[in-house]
């Protein structure tokens, strides 16, 4: 969803979210209210626009009591600070490459339904040089399903597909295996023309890499050609 206020469902994922993130840090309690600070994130052609609604959507609940996996979670969230997803995800790198001394780079968070990319100056976000395309890797999954059902009469699932460009066996014909990977090839060429015609030159400058999407076609990325200096954040938890 574009705006994704519009009816519970979001905020109903986060509380998964929220009661995996208490198990994790070890602060469960059933008689305990957990205070929550969130830290949520927008594709960055929303962030101008819905940013302060979209903290506001999570604020004003009072305490909120749920059920997950036979626990009782109890939460108040007393913060939600909102950024821009694909900034965020070079926090890893940030340091490292230096990022707050070059004039540009390019961010590309290649996800599910979107391709989001974002230009930084010196560390900081360009906001006149981004966008979210709709080029993420549902598109990719269901070219591929029909391709492969039109031609062996196969159902292929998400996961045999992921498998199949993780380069991991499986159980398919060379043939299934092969539209896999020209599809994966086809589709990454596509994105990368998308973002020519945008004036985004993906030879100059670093270009960053974030998001499932960009790990999962990695190999079709950097076997493109068309990436000068490509660098891939394949964790974006390392800096917690």
């Amino acid at each position: 969803m574009r705006d994704k206020t519009q009816d519970e469902r979001f905020f109903t994922l986060t509380l998964f979210a929220i009661a995996y993130e208490i198990e994790a840090v070890g602060v469960y309690s059933p008689d305990e209210i957990v205070d929550v600070q969130l830290a949520i994130g927008l594709l960055p052609a929303h962030f101008g626009t819905q940013h302060e609604k979209f903290s506001r959507y999570f604020l004003g609940r009072d305490v909120v009591e749920y059920t997950l996996n036979g626990k009782v979670y109890s939460i108040y969230i007393n913060e939600a600070v909102c950024f821009p997803q694909a900034l965020v995800a070079t926090a890893p790198v940030f340091k490292q490459l230096q990022l707050s001394t070059l004039p540009k780079a390019t961010l590309l968070d290649i996800g599910g339904f979107t391709a989001d990319y974002l230009q930084i100056s010196y560390g900081t976000a360009d906001w006149s040089t981004c966008d979210s395309l709709e080029n993420g890797v549902t598109m990719l999954y269901n070219q591929v399903k029909s391709k492969v059902n039109a031609d062996f009469d196969l159902l292929l699932e998400e996961a045999d597909i992921d498998a199949i460009l993780m380069g991991k066996e499986t159980q398919y014909r060379a043939e299934v295996i092969k539209i896999v990977h020209n599809s994966a090839q086809v589709f990454v060429s596509d994105l990368f023309s998308k973002l020519c015609e945008r004036m985004i030159d993906l030879r100059a400058g670093k270009i960053i890499f974030v998001g499932g999407g960009s790990i999962l076609l990695r190999k079709q990325i950097e076997s493109a050609g068309k990436v000068g200096t490509a660098i891939f954040v394949d964790e974006i938890k390392r800096c917690f």
